[in-house]
């Protein structure tokens, strides 16, 4: 039995139902550099996926390195549960110059648990207590997290977690909620929530916020409009709701600018941060404008909060993609990505539609690590929806595609198999005979059994049949006569 062998059965036997990646991904991983991983087998891989976006800078980057054994090195305490360091401080000071210019001058920043999902839930908890209501404003294909309070809003019910959420349409251009995309779309996804919150007979009870993400990821690398983001800014902020910006599978230059919500140019109340803003180690953390904050203590966010190591390696990591404009190059790289794949719809008319911002495939913008995205047809800086009722069998590829049959709505996902597919058998079909339908037809014959009598009208309907299939009329339609 290989190395390989022998630890995918034990990860089998031991691990619990809850793998996800495994399942699919028969390698074991033993050295990373960049892009390029090795497993246990001696193969070398590309890496694409990234960590599923906590590697900005790709695996094991010279600088996150260095910023680790620095802090190995010199006998500061891993873990301090939140108390004031100078590797704190200087992640602090980095996070909030790169910023919105509106927030950064009215920031506080609240270290959570290491997952993103703990921010999110902070994030919650803190619009709750600064308006004292309880509900929140989401939208349709966003996922915020796995708890209660933040499990997927466009998924099944579940009674704990969406007695209090609200799901708005998101608009797009593909999958339209009302039909028809583009800016009349968008407008119309606006206009169903202003009048949600101002009909005193919507039965919605004011909010206390609204959570957002710029770039939906789980939903199919969905980028908002400009336009129908800052109008939600001017919705929210007119009815003084804070508005939360999701930056979970965004941040770090990922779509083109430091955070998603810069390209139009909004100030969110509060934004959630985590995955790449550690560099490559679990790292969560919410920043939120002072005024919410009432000058009384805030609950205690459970879990770990003081990771001095995640600290110092998202620090360096914020640093890095800064000084090196490294989110202007996720922006050219996408904008290259985009081009090359739309003029390739022409000959692939299996291709429903090509969407993407900057690099964003869930991964980063960092130099040494690829484009590429999420599978065949979803490719780092963009999305392509493949609609072909019968693709070419793919052997041995990961691939996650959004199909749909002609002529019929798009549906979910689907997942590519290990093995080629095996050759679909054709369906046989009853052969169909004409025959007339009354007795002043062009072309009079023997009548199929059980039908009805000849029409006794003057002209009849000579164009249209009825079938026939061993022996037996199995459809049949008088004319209109």
């Amino acid at each position: 039995m290989t190395v390989t062998e022998g630890t995918q059965r034990r990860h089998q036997v031991l691990e619990s139902g809850a793998r996800t990646y495994a399942r699919s991904l028969p390698v074991v991983p033993v050295r990373a550099r960049g892009l390029t991983v090795e497993a246990a087998d001696g193969r070398r891989y590309l890496d694409c996926l990234s960590g599923a976006g906590t590697l900005p800078l790709g695996h094991n980057h010279p600088v996150v390195l260095e910023a680790v054994r620095g802090v190995l090195d010199s006998g500061a305490p891993l873990d301090v549960l939140g108390v004031a360091t100078p590797v704190e401080d200087a992640f602090v000071a980095e996070l909030i110059g790169t910023l919105p210019t509106g927030l950064a001058r009215h920031a506080r920043v609240e270290f959570c648990g290491p997952a993103a999902q703990d921010a999110v839930d902070a994030a919650l908890r803190l619009v709750r207590t600064a308006t004292g209501r309880s509900g929140i404003l989401a939208f349709t294909g966003a996922r915020h997290g796995t708890t209660p309070d933040t499990a997927h809003p466009a998924g099944p019910p579940r009674p704990a977690a969406t007695a209090d959420t609200v799901r708005l349409p998101y608009p797009q251009d593909y999958r339209c909620p009302f039909g028809i995309g583009g800016p009349r779309g968008a407008e119309l996804a606006a206009r169903w929530t202003e009048s949600l919150l101002d009909d005193p007979l919507s039965g919605l009870p004011r909010p206390a916020g609204m959570i957002v993400e710029a770039v939906q990821g789980e939903g199919g690398v969905l980028p908002a409009p400009d336009g129908w983001l800052r109008r939600m800014r001017h919705i929210t902020a007119d009815r003084s709701l804070p508005l939360i910006a999701d930056e979970t599978h965004t941040g770090v230059g990922r779509t083109g600018a430091f955070w998603a919500v810069q390209h139009s140019g909004v100030t969110p109340d509060v934004m959630v941060l985590s995955e790449a803003v550690g560099g490559s180690l679990p790292l969560s953390a919410v920043v939120y404008h002072d005024d919410l904050a009432d000058g009384t203590p805030a609950d205690r966010t459970p879990g770990p909060r003081g990771n001095q190591l995640a600290m110092a390696a998202g620090a360096a990591t914020l640093a890095y993609v800064r000084e090196n404009g490294l989110a202007e190059r996720a922006a050219a790289l996408g904008a290259r990505m985009l081009d090359r794949l739309r003029s390739l719809t022409g000959a692939l008319p299996c291709v429903g539609e090509v969407r993407g911002a900057g690099a964003d495939d869930r991964g980063g913008a960092g130099a040494g690590r690829g484009a590429g995205g999420r599978g065949a047809a979803t490719c780092g800086a963009a999305a392509m929806r493949c609609r072909a009722a019968a693709p070419a069998p793919v052997a041995r590829a990961v691939a996650v595609t959004r199909c749909r049959a002609p002529g019929r709505t798009p549906t979910g996902v689907r997942r590519a198999r290990w093995a080629p597919s095996p050759p679909r058998r054709p369906v046989r079909r009853p052969r169909w005979r004409r025959r007339p339908r009354c007795a002043r037809c062009p072309r009079p014959g023997p009548r199929p059994p059980n039908s009805p009598p000849p029409c006794s009208g003057s002209a009849c309907d000579a164009g249209s049949s009825w079938g026939w299939a061993g022996g037996t009329a199995v459809s049949y339609a008088c004319c209109r006569h």
